[in-house]
């Protein structure tokens, strides 16, 4: 009998799972018992070709495999490895003591070779917890793998070498960690759009606090232009926010060999026809969707109100309490979803209503069924609503103006650096205040508190509304780098709630 430590995905996270076997002098067969999937039940044959190939003989008698814990339903053909040298270990073709304190993983091929797996990183950490600080992965899953801490990676291109490493003949070499890189470029520059001061400003504000924000103007205004720049306002990923991203993105299978690590903020961006679970994630086993590939990066959401109802509907939730539960019968997987939503939508089914470009043809009762595709609630969770107008020729054909990315990241940067000083670890942005810190956060003037009760009467704000107009107001002072919210900054908070479309 024998022992060793491989891993299953679960969502984006990894599980440690004991494998063990035991041979028996019974008729030749090969039980896997431990709640195995499908694919987890065909490694009996991946895993005797495996072994041929490399030589040796497989076992002619009973062989039972054990997948601990029984209870964890295990889909995945990256226990293939951890497998084969169990069996190996068990019929005495493999040191049992070489098993000790190492993790394995990897999908074998009938020649031998190791194909790389998905969630690699995952699968790591969930080793290094169960005891295991030495792993052997796949060659194609090294860089990704090594960007796990406190464990000790070494990649392998097939079973015979993982046997000779194991037996002390040809050692592995160690994966290295791959180095933080650094882009050449921010992406597309902010200073590419013509005229839209106002809205550059309003994205300025949404970056150094994490707010949402709703784009809305006649098409080719600049509405995608400006929200495609947003990536670029914002601070480089953080080793440990980079450690979050590479892990879902290894789950969702979206990493290559040639590029193991995310180290740039995400931008996605989903079609209007997306389903629910593409959004929010599902399937069998539970992948993460848009929402949560979007973790610390931008989601935007162009054509908003052609969204299907249930997709917007299920974004209220995600945006309060900032991650995704997907419930099944047999497991219950959580996502992350802090991201920065931006969304952009025409005033109107023709799009051209108020733009003074071209008469609207849509009447009232079609503007009125176009508008009730985004509900109130929802509208409501965007901090910052601005109203774009189509920029005239004469700005259009003029040089770029205005701020540039690097100089706006910049004071992005030091504003969200005040914010995570005022914070500590309760929260990092102002979106992400909780309302028991609120006004020991935003500390408002007295003038401030008096305009925003005059606007909460005035303009009927909801209470929802009226807290997050006072952490826009917050992110505006430390954008000036004031200690206490004043008036005026409540008062280009309370500019961008609100704005409803323009009449024909």
């Amino acid at each position: 009998m024998s022992r060793v430590f491989g891993a299953a995905l679960l969502g984006i996270d990894g599980a440690a799972v004991e494998v063990e076997v035991r041979i028996s002098s019974q008729l030749p067969r090969m039980d896997i018992v431990g709640l195995a999937d499908a694919a987890v039940r065909e490694s009996a044959s991946r895993v005797r070709a495996a072994i041929a190939s490399a030589g040796l003989a497989f076992p002619d008698r009973r062989v039972t495999v054990n997948l601990a814990p029984a209870h964890l339903r295990k889909s995945d053909p990256s226990l293939d490895l951890p497998i084969a040298a169990a069996v190996l270990a068990a019929s005495d073709q493999l040191p049992p003591e070489a098993l000790g304190g190492i993790g394995l993983m990897g999908e074998l091929a009938l020649d031998g070779r190791l194909r790389p797996v998905r969630g690699a990183l995952a699968l790591c950490l969930a080793l290094r917890d169960a005891g295991c600080r030495r792993v052997i992965v796949p060659v194609g899953n090294a860089g990704e793998s090594a960007f796990a801490p406190e464990v000790e990676v070494f990649p392998a291109e097939n079973l015979l070498a993982v046997l000779h490493h194991l037996g002390g003949e040809s050692p592995l070499a160690r994966a290295v960690s791959p180095v933080a890189a650094s882009p050449a470029t921010l992406g597309p520059d902010l200073s590419d759009v013509r005229g839209q001061s106002a809205a550059k400003r309003a994205l300025e504000v949404a970056c150094a606090g994490g707010h949402a924000v709703l784009l809305r103007g006649a098409p080719g205004c600049g509405k995608t232009m400006l929200a495609r720049r947003l990536p670029g306002l914002l601070p480089p990923l953080d080793v440990g926010e980079s450690l979050e991203v590479t892990r879902i993105h290894g789950a969702a299978g979206r990493l290559s060999e040639a590029t193991p690590i995310v180290w740039e903020r995400p931008f996605r961006a989903p079609h209007h026809t997306a389903s629910p679970a593409g959004l929010l994630g599902g399937g069998s086993p539970p992948r993460p969707g848009e929402i949560s590939l979007a973790h610390h990066g931008v989601l935007f959401l162009d054509e908003l109100p052609e969204f299907d109802r249930r997709c917007l509907e299920s974004l209220r939730q995600v945006l309060e309490d900032r991650r995704i539960v997907i419930a099944r019968a047999r497991v219950s997987c959580v996502f992350p979803a802090e991201f920065q939503l931006v969304a952009a939508a025409n005033p109107c089914p023709c799009g051209w209503r108020g733009s003074g470009a071209r008469d609207c043809r849509c009447d009232d009762a079609a503007v009125a069924r176009y508008a009730s595709r985004v509900s109130g609630p929802l509208l409501d969770r965007f901090d910052l609503q601005l109203e774009l107008r189509s920029v005239p020729w004469s700005e259009l054909d003029a040089p770029g103006a205005g701020p540039e990315s690097p100089a706006v990241r910049a004071r992005v940067a030091e504003a969200r650096r005040r914010q995570a000083e005022r914070g500590h670890r309760s929260y990092r942005t102002n979106a992400e205040i909780p309302d028991s810190l609120l006004d020991a956060a935003v500390d408002p003037t007295a003038e401030a508190r008096a305009l925003l009760g005059r606007a909460v009467e005035r303009l009927g704000l909801s209470a929802r509304a009226a807290r997050r107009t006072l952490r826009v107001a917050r992110t505006i002072a430390d954008l000036a780098g004031e200690l206490r919210t004043g008036a005026h900054a409540v008062a280009e908070a309370l500019g961008y709630r609100d704005r409803l479309p323009p009449k024909a």
